[in-house]
């Protein structure tokens, strides 16, 4: 069975498919967002706020949320 995880703002993902959850402020990482959001694989679930999480999922998409990376980690591995 899948484990999901909250992200923030009633968004949810399937824990089991995230690579990775980095910072956004790293160059390298905004240049993979900007990419992200041209090849139309970005999901922004900010709901209008700052973007504090990236994640990195399986399928090459890129998921953005308003919550910090340790607080969605935490989640994942609950």
């Amino acid at each position: 069975m899948s484990k999901f995880v909250h992200i923030g703002y009633g968004n949810i993902v399937n824990a089991e498919r995230i690579n990775a959850i980095v910072n956004p402020d790293a160059a390298p990482v905004k240049r993979m967002v900007h990419t992200a959001r041209e090849e139309g694989k970005a999901i922004d679930a900010t709901q209008g706020r700052k973007t504090k999480a990236v994640l990195v999922m399986e399928d090459g998409q890129i998921v953005l949320s308003a919550l910090l990376p340790e607080t969605i980690a935490t989640r994942a591995q609950e």
